[in-house]
């Protein structure tokens, strides 16, 4: 069985006509920003075997944010929704949105985890060199350290940083 991709706008068609859209980024993702009756089902609860459940006789289209993570699981997508169709949405949101087509914002929610952890770090970064260069040569560790968390994070899959952003008050959700 293999999957077909479509565009956003043949996908936008079969939604009308009845297809179900699911969302497989993060919920924090799906939050900040999703498709109008796009159901989330994150990729790490679908790799964890569960299931897409009340799809019966409806072709499923997949999306994330560029269509990276629904091509790169695309069997496993597969097997979630066996044994209706299944499409996969060609760039994800960020296409739907080039096509002009709507989205649900809701700018109150946390920006996703990663892009924290990229706006802190490159902050760090920037703050190490301008002082490394103005006051102390030693300030230059800052970044070192920094860029030394973020090989670490890479190599491992294990971010301190993001651990301790998500217990920061912005990322809690409200009780």
């Amino acid at each position: 069985m293999t999957s077909e991709s479509v565009s956003p706008q043949e996908a936008k068609r079969l939604i009308d006509q009845g297809a179900v859209l699911i969302d497989i980024r993060d919920p924090a993702e799906y939050l900040r920003e999703h498709i109008l009756n796009a159901r989330s089902l994150p990729l790490t609860d679908i790799t964890a075997g569960k299931k897409l459940e009340g799809t019966e006789g409806q072709t499923v289209i997949f999306h994330c944010l560029s269509g990276g993570r629904t091509a790169q699981n695309a069997n496993v997508l597969m097997k979630a929704a066996s044994p209706v169709p299944v499409l996969l949405m060609a760039g994800g949101i960020n296409a739907w949105k080039s096509a002009h087509l709507p989205t649900i914002e809701d700018k109150k929610q946390p920006l996703p985890i990663m892009r924290q952890v990229q706006i802190v770090a490159g902050t760090l970064i920037l703050i190490g060199v301008v002082l490394g260069y103005t006051i102390d040569s030693r300030l230059f560790l800052l970044s070192g350290f920094v860029g030394a968390g973020l090989l670490f994070a890479g190599v491992s899959g294990l971010c301190g940083m993001a651990s301790l952003l998500l217990k920061m008050p912005w990322n809690r959700p409200d009780k």
